[in-house]
């Protein structure tokens, strides 16, 4: 079949030149001479148009051109759908692509998407809204919203973000229910996770995987404060063991383990991020893999 590609860039997303990289796209793209159109991201998120359009136009692929919360919000509208994922990975974090190993030059991302295989990865629902790498209650969340109402984005505005909140940032009360496992705990975040990092390269997961059917779910509890970079570092280095769900959980001051589902009882309301926005905050979450949610083309 011949390719069709859909380019939606996100005009807003990261920090790079718009018209720099929709040049890119044009001139690489014709190179190819592969059949291709661009189109904005909406800040709506809506993308119900797409199954239509690409099942009228026989559309193979559709690359976004932005950061993790344009792809969940693309990714959402086609689960299910005969189309191949490819991202140019120009958002904040990018930790979606970086955990695939797609390159953050445009013109080599580009080349990833023209020589690339697709593969399926998973995804999964926190109540009824689509991740497509991973969630957040807590410190992390926090850190989301305040960079969420910045002027400028990139990571020097990210660690001033977190820095400025580190020395206050408060512990909330949580109910989990994993498995066979029921427990109430005092913790600084909760992170639920399909890819293995935050994104900028800064690990959170090190087991995981894109398409084992798992989340890996990383728990910093109440701690000294003066610990946390200690044992964040641990975490960040695969130092900690991840614990399977066969026994009964131990807590540790960082529990790292894995489980297909999982709910979380928000019982102080603390903040909500899914893919790096900032979200509505729920007092229940219901977590669920999606099994090879979307076709992602990879390296």
């Amino acid at each position: 079949m011949r390719r069709k590609i859909i380019y939606l860039i996100n005009p807003i997303s990261g920090t790079g030149n718009r018209s720099d990289i929709k040049e890119t796209i044009i001139r690489e793209t014709s190179m190819r001479r592969i059949h291709f159109e661009i189109l904005h991201t909406n800040s709506e998120g809506d993308y119900r148009y797409l199954p239509g359009k690409i099942r009228q136009e026989n559309i193979t692929d559709l690359v976004i051109c932005g950061g993790d919360g344009s792809i969940s919000a693309v990714g959402a509208a086609i689960i299910g759908e005969n189309v191949s994922l490819g991202i140019i990975p120009i958002g904040s974090g990018n930790g979606l692509a970086l955990t695939a190993k797609i390159p953050l030059s445009v013109v080599r991302a580009l080349k990833v998407v023209f020589d690339g295989r697709a593969s399926y990865i998973d995804g999964f629902y926190v109540n009824d809204q689509f991740s497509c790498m991973l969630c957040g209650v807590g410190f992390d969340a926090r850190i989301a919203h305040d960079f969420a109402v910045q002027g400028k984005r990139g990571l020097k505005t990210y660690v001033k973000c977190a820095a400025r909140h580190f020395f206050s940032a408060p512990t909330y009360s949580f109910d989990l229910q994993a498995g066979n496992n029921t427990f109430s705990i005092k913790a600084f975040s909760i992170t639920v996770a399909n890819s293995d990092q935050f994104g900028n390269h800064f690990t959170i997961a090190p087991k995981a995987s894109l398409n084992d059917g798992l989340l890996d779910v990383v728990i910093i509890n109440k701690m000294n404060r003066l610990s946390l970079p200690f044992y964040i570092l641990r975490q960040i280095t695969g130092a900690n063991r991840c614990q399977t769900l066969s026994g009964r959980l131990k807590l540790t001051n960082v529990t790292y383990f894995q489980t297909p589902s999982l709910t979380i009882v928000n019982k102080e309301k603390a903040p909500l991020h899914i893919d790096g926005d900032p979200e509505f905050c729920q007092e229940t979450l219901s977590i669920r893999v999606v099994p090879n949610a979307l076709k992602l083309i990879q390296p």
